[in-house]
């Protein structure tokens, strides 16, 4: 049994996070180091440290090449290898209240351009460069962060009270980024290269407009949102050699939403 359990352990691997100084990226962050993993979060901003040695932040911003490139050389210089990279950075959406220009009618081309350059185009070129390492090791892990709706429309009736809808764009970058992961899953298995994603449905937040979380709550089986921290065990799952059979998926974590 203590062999199968050293199968979870991510001593001496090596993560990048992408978005990891946000409200989930930060989750990502502390699951991984709680399973012995050295993580390097990538942002835009430095704030909130982990106060752990196996934790370091860089400025980056990941809708630029020559950024993701200059700090891909940067991490192997001073790390030597990257052996996971989790696609985790996106414009965070939070339902709001009269906010019409969320409609797709009037949905402004400047903001699908700007949040599909970060959901999707910065998901490519991190991927495209911090690939590199796991080719020249024959061995290495992507896991990217799709949502719910990379599967599902979203209702817009749960949004109907505060007169807004979730954007357009927010669903199409996550059916890209599971298309992503088909992609890269199916190209770069012979590298031993195993990426996947996951679908997680919404964190449970103070802050959350509580008739949208009573909606929402309707739509779920287990009638409720998740808890902070319920990811936490399939990300270090799927960073790990204990999913070594397991490439090009797409975990669902949401409480048995689409299933009905």
């Amino acid at each position: 049994m203590k062999k199968k359990l050293k199968r979870f352990s991510l001593k001496n691997k090596t993560a990048v996070v992408t978005g990891g100084n946000g409200f989930f990226g930060k989750q990502i962050c502390e699951s991984l180091i709680l399973n012995g993993c050295n993580v390097i979060s990538l942002d835009i901003k430095i704030e909130n440290k982990l106060s752990k040695k196996s934790y370091s932040q860089y400025l980056c911003d990941i809708t630029k090449e020559k950024e993701v490139y200059e700090i891909n050389k940067k991490i192997i210089k001073k790390f030597k290898k990257i052996d996971i990279l989790v696609n985790n950075a996106a414009l965070d959406f939070k339902p709001r209240k009269n906010s019409k220009s969320e409609f797709f009618d009037k949905f402004d081309l400047k903001k699908w351009n700007d949040e599909i350059l970060v959901g999707l185009t910065g998901s490519f070129l991190c991927s495209k460069y911090f690939i590199k390492s796991m080719i020249k090791n024959k061995k290495g892990i992507i896991l990217n962060i799709a949502s719910d709706l990379s599967i599902i429309a979203p209702d817009q009736r749960i949004y109907s009270h505060l007169k807004s809808h979730k954007p357009v764009s927010y669903s199409v970058i996550k059916h890209g980024i599971v298309g992503l992961t088909k992609y890269l899953a199916a190209t770069y298995a012979n590298k031993n290269i195993r990426v996947n994603s996951i679908s997680p449905g919404g964190i449970e937040q103070k802050n959350l407009n509580k008739e949208f979380k009573k909606k929402l709550k309707n739509l779920i089986p287990l009638n409720r949102m998740a808890k902070n921290g319920e990811y936490v065990e399939t990300i270090q799952f799927l960073c790990s050699d204990a999913s070594s059979y397991i490439t090009g998926q797409n975990i669902v974590l949401d409480g048995g939403r689409s299933i009905i």
